[in-house]
């Protein structure tokens, strides 16, 4: 028998040649694809993949700026508010605000983002860009709800948080092991944020600049302005998005039998009809995921936490320049903003060294762990302030020491929130975990920033009480819950 008749009996082949070039590319096609998947499963566990490096680094940089634009009018908003009009609880309402039109914009423009990163991206940058315009021109417009209206704007742009956010725990980019660790990193911009945005506004506040136009109240946005507007190129130029999914796989074999590139062991009918049985398959429905009890109790604890630290940490953001310059007599300071951003920068920078080290620690630690060390922290601070206020003891170093307890404490537990979230549900539930988390977020900014505004005003004994109630309320929710907690390091 002929040995082309012989290979072809073999393989229950017709013996015509037609096949034989379409079987011998498709078969070293399949055979170059093993071998490239198989060298990539050697060299990246899935559970450790990351996303490109100068994509991450933008989205990581996208969230500090945003936070050091959250920041930076921090230290001048409450006498910027006075020069123009307004009251020191105006001031934590222009501080707050954006957060809340932040949370308005955010479901829209989820329905536009195609579930990439490019759009809000851009968004972010060209809103936080004119939000700080907006911001700067009130002065000379001596309109005291245009900054009220630029800081509305730069809300606009805060809507990358949760994106960052999301970006960090994708699990079509990033591994389960290095959430945590990315988690990790945005906290540390957030650190950068709140400790070199109050320094630079004071400090230029300080400095003045007596011109209508650029000055102590107005620079701080006009610099912003300009570092958006360089980073905005930067983003545009170097950011890679997530690609599309590729074509299911009953398209691929579809087109592989158009084509002829398929190894037949039959008719061309008997394949079509396996095609057929394979779309069928694939188009099958999983079964719906239903969450335990755990998980839910789970979700409503971290949700409480992301509301509890944001409060916490925007409230004493806002009430630092108000509280230390004013006429209490629980206050012995009459600082300047310059002076009260310098402490808010102080406590800032000094928790700068353990969140750092909290990434490499994370690969190593459970995020309940995180969770409990740093509300522990942040209690020891808010118990240390409540004393000193009431034994009239509140000097420098007192405030200082509570200021960085609450400020390490309560950073470090905003790493684990949505990190240990994604890791407990599936991957398709990341833009939901995300979104609730990030509106948690926001609700905790915006009222922390107005509490803190009026902390004077409501008695400051009164104002860490209610602190330390939405802590005990916390504390209560993770003991009672902490093996639900439980979830992979890293």
């Amino acid at each position: 028998m002929p040995r082309a008749n012989v290979l072809s009996t073999a393989f229950n082949l017709a013996p015509s040649r037609e096949w034989l070039p379409s079987l011998r590319r498709s078969q070293h096609a399949r055979e170059r694809e093993e071998g490239l998947h198989h060298r990539e499963s050697i060299q990246v566990d899935p559970e450790l993949k990351l996303p490109p490096l100068p994509s991450l680094v933008i989205v990581l940089a996208t969230s500090a700026l945003l936070q050091i634009s959250f920041f930076i009018i921090v230290s001048s908003s409450n006498v910027y508010a006075q020069h123009l009009g307004g009251t020191s609880t105006f001031s934590g309402l222009v501080i707050g605000i954006p957060t809340v039109f932040s949370g308005l914009a955010l479901l829209p423009l989820l329905k536009l983002d195609q579930g990439g990163y490019k759009i809000p991206l851009h968004f972010a940058c060209g809103s936080a860009l004119l939000g700080h315009v907006l911001y700067g021109l009130a002065y000379k417009a001596n309109f005291l709800y245009l900054i009220l209206i630029g800081r509305i704007v730069s809300g606009f742009g805060f809507t990358f948080w949760m994106y960052a956010k999301r970006y960090c725990s994708d699990h079509r980019i990033v591994g389960i092991r290095r959430r945590t660790t990315l988690a990790g990193w945005l906290v540390v911009g957030q650190a950068v944020g709140f400790s070199l945005g109050p320094f630079v506004g004071g400090l230029l506040y300080k400095v003045g600049f007596a011109n209508s136009v650029f000055n102590g109240f107005t620079s701080p946005a006009w610099i912003m302005a300009g570092v958006w507007a360089v980073f905005w190129v930067f983003a545009y130029a170097f950011f890679e998005d997530i690609p599309r999914p590729p074509p299911l796989p009953t398209q691929e074999i579809e087109m592989d039998v158009l084509n002829n590139e398929t190894p037949l062991n039959g008719s061309k009918d008997e394949v079509v009809a396996t095609v057929d049985v394979a779309r069928v398959e694939v188009a099958a429905e999983p079964e719906p995921f239903r969450m335990t009890a755990g998980q839910w109790g789970a979700t409503a604890t971290m949700c409480w936490f992301a509301m509890t630290c944001f409060f916490i940490l925007g409230a004493w953001e806002s009430n630092i320049p108000v509280f230390t310059g004013s006429d209490s007599p629980l206050s012995p300071f009459n600082f300047s903003p310059f002076a009260a951003g310098n402490l808010i920068a102080l406590g800032g920078a000094c928790t700068f060294p353990f969140l750092f080290l909290n990434v490499f620690i994370a690969k190593r630690t459970q995020d309940r762990y995180t969770l409990a060390l740093g509300t522990t922290l942040g209690s020891f601070g808010l118990f240390i302030a409540l004393a000193i206020l009431s034994t009239r003891t509140v000097n420098y170093g007192s405030l200082f020491i509570c200021w960085f307890l609450i400020a390490l404490g309560f950073n470090l537990s905003s790493t684990v929130t949505l990190s240990l979230l994604s890791k407990q549900l599936p991957g398709k539930f990341n833009t939901r975990i995300s979104v609730i988390i990030q509106y948690s977020n926001y609700t905790g900014r915006v009222t922390g920033a107005v509490w803190g505004g009026a902390g004077v005003n409501v008695g400051m004994m009164n104002y860490i009480a209610f602190q330390i109630i939405l802590v005990g309320i916390g504390a209560i929710l993770f003991t009672t819950l902490w093996r639900n907690l439980k979830a992979k390091t890293g």
